[in-house]
């Protein structure tokens, strides 16, 4: 920019009001809610600023100059959140609300689990009924707009792939292999039974994990070689998946105090958390399996409901029977944002999960009350269009995928809804 441009009268404007809004980023970051509050109404801060320290390095860098003029300070920063470098966050993804329900696939008793597979190109559903449904993206794309298909491909077939029936019990936790073509189930049958879904004939599992407690929640290591187990027993269980072989942590202080609901690896694999009726969240080292970390009391004494890394690893989004999610930043412990607006009555009597969509512009988690889909910008917590999930029961379970502008809901109605947001132009 040259200098004639930064003096500029619209310029100094424009270059003031970003100051300001760094200036309010940075007391929400450094805790003083009350003063940040007052000079964002005072300056007008509109959208709400999130917390920040973005300031705080550009200061280092102009002090120490150790940002050359011509270095971009973004260039090795990944993609979706980072409030160390954010305080807009101006995003291209479409907002949830705009997507629609492209198919619809139901089971014979309420259902509860969902899965993407890492590629966003299956998903699969789990039921009260025991069985398993994997289903193709693309088929059931071609179902809901049969005139969008390319000439020759008319023929797609059935969009469910597979149907799977190996437990006795109910499948409550679905994973699919981050490598290879195998899906994982967790069932209150106290199994884990893993599934090559490769191979069309294969109606049973290949390996199964015995357990004596019930399966909640189940985890891969971003390698695929490991798997941490949730039961409703207190200790968390990481399986080798090619030995078998069981670990638990040997420190029994480190522990929880009660049923672990919820398990999730980062993808570097160097941690993973949990969370548990205990209200606690613990960050576990995927090596030493330690508890290097302990958030009591994350949502105010409830039960926690899900836990999900952002993709760098700074950040875990929570959500809890408080109805609240959250967003803590894992070097300090803090909640740095509360997204709070979802569930009239203040404590929902089921778990439903908080989830980011496949950018992580965005916080999703269903409101149990209203069926509805509650939506916020991810870096400031502005509220977003509500949508009505068209279930006739609670959202059991809700998932992104990882990929696509596309999302699974799964419902106690004994259906699962695949949405999906057909233009991406915008």
């Amino acid at each position: 920019m040259k200098d004639t441009e930064i003096l500029d009268p619209a310029n100094i404007v424009k270059n003031r009001e970003i100051l300001y809004r760094l200036i309010v980023s940075q007391l929400f970051y450094d805790g003083y809610h009350n003063l940040a509050v007052e000079l964002g109404s005072t300056v007008r801060a509109d959208p709400p600023c999130p917390p920040s320290d973005r300031l705080l390095h550009v200061v280092i860098a102009g002090i120490q100059n150790e940002v050359p003029k011509e270095q971009n300070i973004y260039d090795d920063i990944s993609s979706g959140i980072d409030l160390e470098f954010e305080t807009e966050g101006s995003s291209l993804a479409p907002e949830p609300a705009s997507y629609e329900t492209a198919y619809v696939t139901s089971h014979k008793q309420s259902c509860r689990a969902g899965a993407f597979s890492f590629d966003g190109q299956l998903v699969a559903t789990g039921s009260v009924d025991a069985s398993i449904k994997i289903l193709d993206v693309d088929r059931m794309l071609a179902k809901s707009a049969p005139e969008e298909i390319e000439p020759g491909r008319e023929q797609q077939g059935h969009p469910v792939i597979r149907t799977l029936y190996d437990h006795t019990d109910e499948v409550a936790f679905l994973e699919f292999h981050p490598k290879e073509q195998i899906l994982a189930s967790g069932s209150r049958d106290c199994t884990v039974k893993l599934f090559d879904i490769s191979k069309a004939s294969v109606k049973k599992s290949h390996k199964i994990f015995t357990d004596v407690e019930p399966v909640r929640c189940l985890s891969f290591h971003p390698t695929g070689d490991y798997m941490a187990v949730g039961t409703d027993h207190n200790v968390l269980r990481v399986y080798d998946v090619n030995t078998a072989q069981c670990f638990v942590s040997a420190i029994p202080s480190q522990q929880h105090k009660g049923t672990v609901t919820c398990v999730k690896y980062a993808l570097t694999g160097k941690v993973y958390a949990t969370g548990s009726i205990d209200g606690c969240i613990k960050i576990w080292d995927g090596v030493s399996g330690r508890c290097i970390n302990s958030i009591i009391s994350a949502h105010n004494g409830e039960e926690v409901c899900s836990v999900q890394f952002s993709r760098n690893g700074k950040y875990l989004l929570s959500s809890g029977k408080d109805s609240v999610v959250k967003l803590h930043e894992l070097s300090t412990s803090r909640c740095l944002i509360a997204y709070t607006g979802a569930g009239t009555t203040g404590k929902q009597e089921h778990n439903t999960q908080a989830v980011f969509n496949h950018t992580e512009d965005y916080v999703l988690f269903p409101d149990e009350a209203t069926t509805s889909l509650c939506s916020w910008n991810s870096r400031n917590a502005s509220r977003l269009h509500l949508m009505s999930l068209g279930h006739n029961g609670p959202v059991r379970y809700i998932i992104h995928s990882p990929t696509h502008p596309a999302f699974l809901t799964c419902s106690d109605d004994f259906r699962a809804r695949f949405w999906f947001r057909r233009s991406t132009s915008h």
